[in-house]
């Protein structure tokens, strides 16, 4: 029996300086506590971005699925000649257009409101943390 095959070999090698301020840069992002400066900032950044984002998703659905069917509308009467319902398409299609807009603010103001306080105090809280 060959002795090789009865013997492990290991070998180890410290990070070099760049690997080690990777891995370093990599584990600062998980230590972020909620009570560090970091942690605050983010979830200001995050809980902003959810007041934002969900508003104008829902009002370019609407604004997206009215332009289709406007033009759906405006098919029917410029390519088929069926005059009476493409008119119908159209103005139906023009509804949600129109209300796109105060959909988004009504959305928008709601969530203003249900994560306004949070942003409010975080950001009373870092303010406070920086003036010291």
């Amino acid at each position: 029996m060959d002795n090789k095959e009865n013997t492990f070999e290991f070998s180890y090698s410290a990070p070099t300086e760049k690997e080690r301020r990777e891995i370093e840069s990599i584990r600062r992002q998980y230590e972020i506590g909620k009570d560090t400066y970091q942690g605050k900032l983010a979830r200001i950044k995050s809980l902003d971005k959810r007041v934002k984002r969900i508003p104008t998703i829902v009002a370019l659905c609407f604004g997206i699925i009215g332009t289709l069917i406007f033009g759906l509308g405006l098919s029917l009467v410029l390519e088929l000649d069926m005059i009476p319902l493409g008119i119908v398409c159209s103005a139906v299609g023009i509804l949600p257009i129109l209300v796109a807009y105060p959909i988004y603010n009504l959305i928008h103001k709601k969530q203003k409101q249900k994560y306004g306080e949070e942003i409010l105090r975080l950001t009373d809280e870092i303010l406070i943390e920086k003036e010291k």
